[in-house]
């Protein structure tokens, strides 16, 4: 993986994108941002015709999905050596659209354990200054199998 600049545009400047030849990661056009204080880690997605429902917000499976993300890297952030994680539950509590953007989601871990790892979510609607979504995930925490990369190894900040 290689780290892009992101330019100016699409609410996308300041951050840091992914660029994986099609990952999940790439393709939504998600992008790294600095944390806010309090936060281990935040990411970011633009508003763009091909991510928002018909009433003009963020589609409410994709903020599912950049909270997921944001947790699991921030998860990610604290394994070990031949560690992997696996998203073993995440709560979502939707209180506004996005509809402005950039979608920024901070998570924060809240307790890390042998075998289980906490995490706390916040997504904002950047452009209309207000908390869109709120959410709590835990992660199992298992074995890497043989060959899987790190989950380290899918973060640009190394």
């Amino acid at each position: 993986m290689r780290e892009v600049a992101v330019a100016e545009g699409n609410g996308r400047a300041g951050g840091v994108a992914f660029e994986l030849e099609g990952h999940v990661l790439e393709v939504m056009g998600l992008y790294d941002v600095p944390a806010p204080e309090g936060a281990d880690l935040a990411m970011a997605m633009a508003l763009t015709p091909r991510v928002v429902n018909t009433r003009g917000g963020l589609q409410g499976g994709l903020v599912a999905t950049l909270v997921d993300l944001a947790a699991a890297r921030a998860v990610a952030l604290g394994l070990g050596d031949g560690e992997s994680s696996a998203t073993a539950d995440l709560n979502i509590r939707y209180l506004s659209s996005v509809s402005v953007g950039p979608a920024v989601a901070a998570a924060r871990v809240l307790r890390r354990g042998r075998n289980l790892t906490v995490v706390e979510v916040t997504v904002r609607d950047e452009g209309r200054d207000l908390v869109a979504a709120v959410a709590t995930l835990s992660f199992s925490i298992v074995a890497l199998r043989p060959g899987q990369p790190h989950p380290r190894d899918l973060s640009p900040r190394d």
